[in-house]
């Protein structure tokens, strides 16, 4: 049966409403959330990636907005940078590269590869990013496609290569899968992974479109497991999406336990719960990406920051029966020009 991906928003949406504040939005995403609903109900989720919301708020970028320039910005600096160079020469290719961000991604896909134990689950070197959701600003490199984020994920599993060797790891849930990057890579690398994705709508429901569409994927969506008392963890080689209120009828173990930056866009409470699970999961590994320095505070009318940041100490404190044994900023995480630190944090059950 086909999904129409409008119907399972709605309902997504319809069961939220009802659902306790700590599987709603907090404060940082609420906005942006009711943003990026509108635009996929008016333009539909075939070309997601090319949203205005969807970019400035969970589709990384290397070029614009990324980079911190608009595309007019672009435009402006090209025209005044090479006004009298010829296209096509190497000043015009060059400066162009750093406008739209291929510079920074060749340094992203360079650690990558310098990085990667090809010795070790997961395969990684033939992974490609698909082109669902009409990407405007994929790289290839070696004839294979990254973003920002699929080079992000990349990032953190050969970090975990580097710092767990061979584990065995087979079963992983990731809180905030974004459009589903981590699925998606696992998927392509053919180990045979069972993924959990758990977010709120709208983007829970726009991973679920995106892994729909990878070939030879099973995936359960949310209006599978909807009535479900209890909802096994999947099978190897395939996958589910679920929102957080279906989280604790998820039974089972898992291996790793992952997130990525939305953390940081929470409050400790909520935060707190999704380790709470994660520990009642056995996750044996915990992989996060947070800023060291914590979200922005939330000022008074604005939506923008978080009531309380989420630190390291916060992490350490949440988890009791976990031990820190890595922390990484360079090469794999990343420090922003305002001197913010993305801190990659992994912890191993004691």
């Amino acid at each position: 049966m086909t999904t129409d991906y409008h119907v399972l928003l709605d309902q997504m949406l319809a069961d939220m409403s009802e659902q306790q504040a700590l599987h709603q939005p907090t404060s940082f995403w609420r906005e942006a959330s009711d943003r990026i609903i509108t635009e996929l109900r008016t333009h539909g989720f075939e070309g997601f990636r090319n949203l205005p919301s969807v970019r400035d708020f969970f589709v990384p970028s290397y070029g614009p907005p990324g980079n911190l320039l608009s595309l007019e910005d672009v435009e402006r600096l090209e025209n005044l940078l090479l006004a009298d160079t010829p296209r096509g020469s190497k000043k015009h290719a060059t400066v162009l590269e750093m406008l739209k961000g291929k510079a920074w991604a060749l340094a992203d896909f360079r650690v990558f590869l310098a990085a990667d134990r090809r010795e070790l689950a997961p395969d990684l070197s033939r992974v490609s990013e698909s082109q669902t959701g009409s990407p405007p600003d994929q790289v290839e490199f070696e004839g294979r496609r990254f973003s920002r984020s699929f080079l992000n994920y990349l990032h953190g599993l050969v970090f975990l290569k580097q710092k767990l060797g061979e584990t065995a790891i087979r079963t992983v849930l990731e809180i905030g899968g974004g459009y589903g990057t981590l699925g998606e890579i696992l998927h392509q690398s053919g180990g045979g992974y069972a993924y959990v994705d758990v977010d709120i709508p709208p983007t829970a429901a726009v991973a679920s479109y995106y892994l729909s569409k990878q070939p030879g994927l099973r995936i359960a969506d949310y209006l599978e497991h909807r009535g479900a008392r209890e909802i096994a963890v999947p099978r190897a080689g395939e996958q589910a999406v679920l929102c957080p209120w279906q989280l604790d009828r998820l039974m089972g173990r898992v291996d790793l336990f992952w997130n990525f930056i939305s953390f940081q866009e929470m409050e400790p409470a909520v935060v707190r719960f999704y380790l709470e699970q994660a520990r009642r999961l056995g996750a044996r590994y915990i992989l996060l990406r947070n800023l060291r320095e914590g979200k922005q505070r939330r000022v008074a009318g604005s939506s923008v920051g978080v009531d309380e940041p989420v630190l390291g100490s916060d992490y350490d404190r949440f988890l009791p029966d976990y031990e820190i044994v890595a922390s990484n900023v360079f090469p794999f995480g990343y420090r922003t020009v305002d001197g913010y630190h993305s801190e990659l944090r992994l912890y191993v059950r004691r």
